[in-house]
C-alpha cells in the first residue's frame, strides 16, 4: 500500500463524518490487515502440516505395511517348506490354512501400502509385488494338487521343478517389496523438503507483513493526530477569548465531526451570550421607560428633593397638587424632615401644618380634595414626598358613620340580647332583646351602670328564684374559671337562656343572651334517641357500652355481674311472611317481656336487628344468671298475638360472667357473643355459658376464614373428580367436580369445612366462578360422551351474573352445554322461589341439565318438582347406606326412584360403598350410582386412568380394593 493510497484512504475517512467514524474506519483497516496476515499464516501452517502428515503419516504407514507384506510372504514360504517336509495329513491341512490366511493378510497389507503411497512408481512396485505373490500362491496350489490325487510318492517325483519356480517368484516378491520401501522413503524425503521450504517462505512473508502493518499503524496514528490536535487547539483559543469577554472573536467553521460540532456550539454560545447582553441592556432601558411611565401615570403625586431641598423629580400629578397649593413644599417642614431623618418621620407627619391650608399628615386643597402627605429620606440625604388623594376615604368614613347608625338599629331589633361592658365593668351598650329576655324595663338600664347593678335588676325581676346576687356572681366566676364560650342559665319560669361571654380588645367583655328553651328540649330528645333504640326505647349499643363500663367499675368494689347476648330464632321468617310492621311489633313485645324478666338495677338493650343484650348486676353465683336465662327463654317462647296474627318465636342466650370471662366491656360482649354462637349451634332455644374452648374454636374458624381469602391468590384450590356410573348401560357416564383446598399447613381440606365460611363471607362467588371455568376447561378434553356435574350453592344464585358466568365458562372452554350438569340443593329454592325458578328455566333453555342434590333430606316439597322439571334427582347417601336393610330407608329409596321415573327424571344413588348396595340400587331401577365402591374422587391428572379402569365395568373384587385403600 503506497503513501498515496494511505492519503486517499485518510480523505475517505474524513469524508465519512465524525471522528468516531474515522477512528472506526482506521481500526477496521488495521484489523483487516491483521486478519489478512493471520489468515495467510494460518493457511501456510496448515499447508506445512499437510506436508508433514504426508511425510510421517502416509509414507511411514506405506513403508510399515510394505514390510508387513514382506513378513507375510516370508511366513508363507516357511509354511510351504514345512508342508513339503511333513507327511501328516492333519499338519498339511493346517499349513494350507496358514498359507491361505497369510496370503489374504499379504493382499490386505499391499492394498493399504498402495493407498498410502505418494507416487506412481511406488504404486507400480506394489502391483508387481501383488502379481508375483499371486503367481507364487497359484504355483503352490498347482503343486499340491497331484499329491492329493496320487499320494506322497508322487510328490517326491514332481516337486523339484516347482520348487525352483517358487524360489524364483519369491526372489521377485522380495525385490519388489524392497523397491516399494525405497520408493516410499524417497517420497517422504521429498515431502519433508517441500514442508521446510513452505515454512521458510511463510516466515519471510509474515516478517515483511508485520513490518508493513507496523508502518501503516504509525502513519494512521499520525493522520489521526493531525486531524484532531489542530481543531482542538483552535477551539481552545476561541473558548479562552470568550471567557475573557471577547464576544467578537471569530470562530472557524467546523466540519461534520465532533470537533466541528464543538466549534459550531461555541459559535452558538457566543451568539447567545451576545444576545443576552443586548437583551439585558434593552430590558434596563425598557424598565427605565416603564418606571417613567408609571410615575407619570400614577394617581399618587411623587416629588424627589435632593439634599439641598431642590426638586430633582416630580411627576405631573405632583405638579398638579403643588400648583394648587404651593405650601405643600414648605421649606421649614422639609428642612425639619432632612434634619430629623427617618427616626422622626412619624412625629413629623403628625405635626400640625397650615390648618386646612397648611402642610400636615392630611391637607385639603382649595378645590375640596383631601391629600395624605408622606415623606421618606433617601440614601443621598434627600426626601421623597408622596401625595395621595384620600377624598374617597373621607367619603367612606362618612358612610361608615351612617352604617354605625344602622347597626344601632340592628342591635335594637336582633333576636339575641346583647350587653357590652368596658374594662371597668361599666355598661356601654344594651339592646331591647336583653330587656325582654330578663323582663327588665329598658329605661332602667343606663350606660355607665355596673355589672352588679344589672344583675340586681334581673334578681328583682324574679328570674332566679332563691338565688342571690352573690350566688349569680359565684356561678359566673366558676364558669369563666373553667371554660369559655356559652353557659346555660335556668330561669325560675322554666326557660333556659344561653349566655355567651366574649372578651374585647380593650379589656371589657360582650355578653350575648338567647332563649334556647325549645332548642334544649329538642336536643334532649335527640340525645335520648342517640343513646336509645328508636323502636323499643331500650338503651342502644352506645349506652349499653357505658353501662358495662359502669358495671365493671362497680365490680371492682366486690359485686359481680353477667352479660347476656340474646338472638331471636326464626325472626326473619316472621318478617318475610307477616311483614315488617308485625316484625317491629314483635320486637317491642319481646323488649317488654325482657324488661319484665329483669330487676331495676339490670339493663336491657337492643343492639340491632333481633339482637338484645342484658347486664345482670349484683349476682352472687352462676346459678342466678342461669335462672334468669331460663326465665328469658321460657318467657320469650310464649305465643304472641300481634294485630290478630299469632306468632311464636324462640331465643338463644350466650352468657359471659365478669370478671372471670373478661375485664373489659368489649371482651365480655365478645365472649357472650361466642357463647351465643355455640347455643345456636347446639339447637337454639337454649343458653350457654362462655368457655375458653369456644373462643379457641371461633378463632380457629376466623383463622380459616383469613386463609380462605388468600387461597385464591395463592392458587391453593384444586378440583377432584368422582365418577358417575350408568347402571343400565354398565359404563362410566361422567364425573362430578369436587372442590378441595390444599392448605399449606392443614393439608387437603374437604369443602364441607370451608364452603359454609365462603358462603357467609361472600367468597363463594369468585370461588364458584373459578370452579366452573376450571372444570369446563378440563372436561373439554374428556371423551364427548362423558358429562360434567358441578355443584352451585344458594349464594351463587343470588349473583345476577350467574347465567353470564356459566355462558362465558362454556364459551371459553368450548364445552358443549348438554355435557354440563348443575347440581343444586333445596336451599336454593327457598330463597326466592319465583326468581330462582325463572333462572333455572333460562339455564335449561341454554341446553344445561339441572339436578336436585340430596333429595329428601331438607325441606323436600313436591311443589318444587311440579314448578320445575329437573333432569335428575340425587338420592342422599344416608338413605342408600341403609337401603339393604329391611327398614324405611329401602322404601324411601324405592319411592324416590319411582317418583323420578314417573316424572321422567334420572335418579342417582350417592355413597354406594358395597356391592350389595350397588346390586340393590340396580334392582330398584336406579339409573346411576356414585360412591367409593366405584372410585374415590381423583385429581384431574388421574381422570384418564380412571376412565380406562372403569371401561370394563365394576368388578366384584373392586370392593376389596376399596377396603384395602
Amino acid at each position: 500500500m503506497t503513501f498515496r493510497s494511505i492519503t486517499m484512504f485518510s480523505r475517505l475517512a474524513q469524508a465519512n463524518g465524525s471522528i468516531r467514524a474515522q477512528i472506526l474506519i482506521f481500526c477496521l483497516a488495521m484489523g483487516a490487515i491483521i486478519v489478512a496476515l493471520g489468515g495467510y499464516a494460518t493457511l501456510g501452517i496448515r499447508h506445512a502440516a499437510d506436508l508433514v502428515a504426508k511425510t510421517y503419516d502416509e509414507s511411514l504407514m506405506s513403508i510399515n505395511y510394505a514390510r508387513a507384506a514382506g513378513a507375510d510372504f516370508a511366513a508363507m514360504r516357511v509354511a510351504s517348506a514345512q508342508r513339503r517336509m511333513t507327511k501328516e495329513p492333519a499338519i498339511r491341512a493346517r499349513l494350507d490354512d496358514d498359507i491361505e490366511r497369510l496370503a489374504k493378510s499379504l493382499s490386505e497389507d499391499l492394498t493399504i501400502a498402495a493407498e498410502r503411497s505418494q507416487s506412481a512408481r511406488a504404486a507400480g512396485a506394489t502391483a508387481k509385488v501383488r502379481e508375483a505373490a499371486d503367481a507364487w500362491v497359484a504355483l503352490h496350489h498347482h503343486g499340491i494338487e497331484p499329491s492329493a490325487e496320487k499320494g506322497a510318492n508322487y510328490e517326491a517325483n514332481v516337486w523339484d521343478p516347482l520348487t525352483d519356480q517358487l524360489d524364483q517368484l519369491s526372489r521377485t516378491v522380495n525385490q519388489q517389496v524392497e523397491l516399494l520401501v525405497n520408493y516410499t522413503a524417497g517420497d517422504g524425503f521429498l515431502f519433508r523438503q517441500r514442508a521446510l521450504s513452505a515454512i521458510k517462505r511463510d516466515l519471510q512473508f509474515n516478517v515483511i507483513g508485520l513490518s508493513i502493518a507496523l508502518a501503516l499503524s504509525m502513519v494512521f496514528s499520525w493522520l489521526l493526530l493531525r486531524r484532531i490536535i489542530g481543531p482542538v487547539a483552535t477551539a481552545s483559543r476561541a473558548a479562552r477569548k470568550i471567557a475573557d469577554g471577547d464576544l467578537t472573536v471569530k470562530i472557524p467553521e467546523g466540519g461534520s465531526d465532533e470537533l466541528g460540532t464543538l466549534l459550531t456550539a461555541m459559535a452558538t454560545m457566543r451568539n447567545n451570550i451576545r444576545a443576552m447582553v443586548d437583551r439585558e441592556v434593552s430590558q434596563r432601558r425598557s424598565a427605565q421607560a416603564r418606571l417613567s411611565d408609571a410615575l407619570e401615570n400614577s394617581r399618587e403625586g411623587v416629588v424627589l428633593l435632593d439634599r439641598d431641598g431642590q426638586i430633582a423629580l416630580a411627576n405631573s400629578r405632583a405638579s398638579e397638587f403643588i400648583g394648587s397649593a404651593p405650601q405643600l413644599l414648605s421649606p421649614d417642614l422639609l428642612r425639619s424632615a432632612l434634619v430629623q431623618g427617618p427616626a422622626a418621620k412619624a412625629t413629623q407627619v403628625a405635626e400640625s401644618a397650615v390648618g386646612i391650608q397648611e402642610l400636615a399628615s392630611e391637607a385639603q386643597l382649595p378645590d375640596g380634595r383631601w391629600l395624605r402627605v408622606s415623606r421618606s429620606p433617601t440614601q443621598e440625604g434627600g426626601v421623597i414626598v408622596v401625595f395621595s388623594d384620600i377624598t374617597a376615604l373621607k367619603q367612606q368614613k362618612a358612610e361608615l358613620h351612617a352604617t354605625n347608625l344602622k347597626l344601632d338599629a340592628a342591635l335594637t331589633h336582633m333576636s339575641q340580647g346583647l350587653c357590652l361592658y368596658d374594662s371597668l365593668a361599666r355598661l356601654q351598650v344594651v339592646n331591647r332583646r336583653f330587656c325582654e329576655i330578663f323582663n327588665i324595663m329598658p329605661e332602667l338600664l343606663r350606660p355607665g351602670m355596673s355589672f352588679e347593678d344589672v344583675l340586681c335588676l334581673s334578681v328583682a325581676a324574679g328570674n332566679h328564684g332563691n338565688q342571690s346576687l352573690a350566688d349569680l356572681l359565684a356561678e359566673r366566676e366558676s364558669f369563666l374559671a373553667c371554660q369559655s364560650g356559652n353557659y346555660f342559665q335556668h330561669l325560675s319560669d322554666g326557660r333556659i337562656v344561653s349566655i355567651g361571654h366574649r372578651s374585647t380588645s380593650d379589656g371589657g367583655w360582650l355578653i350575648t343572651c338567647e332563649d334556647v328553651t325549645d332548642k334544649q328540649r329538642a336536643q334532649s330528645q335527640i340525645a335520648f334517641m342517640a343513646r336509645h333504640d328508636v323502636l323499643t326505647k331500650l338503651p342502644n349499643r352506645s349506652l349499653f357500652a357505658e353501662r358495662i363500663e359502669h358495671a365493671i367499675a362497680q365490680a371492682g368494689r366486690g359485686s359481680g355481674f353477667a352479660v347476656l347476648c340474646l338472638d331471636l330464632d326464626n325472626f326473619k321468617q316472621v318478617n318475610d311472611t307477616l311483614g315488617h310492621p308485625v316484625g317491629d311489633a314483635l320486637l317491642c313485645a319481646v323488649a317488654d317481656r325482657l324488661s319484665a324478666c329483669v330487676r331495676e338495677v339490670d339493663t336491657v338493650a337492643r343492639l340491632g336487628g333481633d339482637e338484645f343484650a342484658i347486664i345482670q348486676a349484683n349476682i352472687q353465683n352462676a346459678g342466678d344468671t342461669e335462672r334468669l336465662a331460663r326465665r328469658i327463654v321460657e318467657q320469650v317462647a310464649e305465643p304472641y298475638d300481634l294485630n290478630g296474627h299469632p306468632v311464636v318465636v324462640g331465643c338463644s342466650v350466650g352468657i359471659s360472667v365478669a370478671p372471670t370471662d373478661g375485664a373489659t366491656g368489649e371482651k365480655l360482649l365478645k365472649n357472650a357473643d361466642v357463647a351465643l354462637y355455640r347455643a345456636k349451634a347446639d339447637g337454639r332455644a337454649t343458653w350457654r355459658f362462655f368457655e375458653p374452648a369456644m373462643d379457641a374454636t371461633l378463632q380457629q374458624r376466623r383463622a380459616l376464614e383469613l386463609d380462605l381469602r388468600e387461597a385464591m391468590d395463592k392458587e391453593e384450590f384444586a378440583l377432584f373428580y368422582q365418577p358417575l356410573y350408568d347402571l343400565r348401560r354398565d359404563r362410566l357416564s361422567g364425573f362430578e367436580a369436587l372442590l378441595r383446598w390444599a392448605h399449606p399447613e392443614r393439608g387437603l381440606i374437604p369443602p364441607d369445612q370451608f364452603i359454609p365460611i365462603a358462603e357467609e363471607t361472600g367468597l363463594i362467588s369468585p370461588i364458584g366462578q373459578w370452579v366452573l371455568n376450571r372444570a369446563c376447561e378440563q372436561a373439554a378434553m374428556w371423551p364427548d360422551e362423558l358429562k360434567l356435574a358441578v355443584n352451585v350453592s344458594a349464594a351463587q344464585f343470588r349473583n345476577p351474573r350467574l347465567i353470564e358466568i356459566i355462558a362465558n365458562a362454556l364459551a371459553d372452554s368450548k364445552l358443549s352445554p348438554h355435557r354440563l350438569e348443575l347440581e343444586i340443593t333445596e336451599s336454593v329454592l327457598l330463597m326466592n322461589s319465583a326468581e330462582t325458578i325463572a333462572t333455572l328455566h333460562k339455564l335449561k333453555a341454554h341446553g344445561l341439565r339441572i339436578a336436585l342434590d340430596d333429595f329428601g333430606t331438607g325441606y323436600s316439597s313436591l311443589s318444587y318438582l311440579r314448578g320445575f322439571p329437573f333432569d335428575k334427582l340425587k338420592i342422599d347417601q344416608s338413605f342408600v347406606r341403609d337401603a339393604t336393610a329391611m327398614t324405611g330407608s329401602k322404601l324411601i329409596v324405592r319411592s324416590i326412584i319411582g317418583l323420578g321415573k314417573s316424572l321422567g327424571m334420572t335418579t342417582t344413588a350417592e355413597g354406594v360403598e358395597t356391592m350389595e348396595q350397588l346390586n340393590q340400587m340396580r334392582a330398584e331401577g336406579c339409573d346411576e350410582a356414585q360412591g367409593y365402591l366405584i372410585s374415590r374422587p381423583v385429581p384431574a391428572t388421574q381422570v384418564a386412568s380412571t376412565i380406562l379402569a372403569l371401561s370394563k365395568g365394576v368388578k366384584k373384587d373392586r370392593w376389596r380394593n376399596v377396603i384395602a385403600s
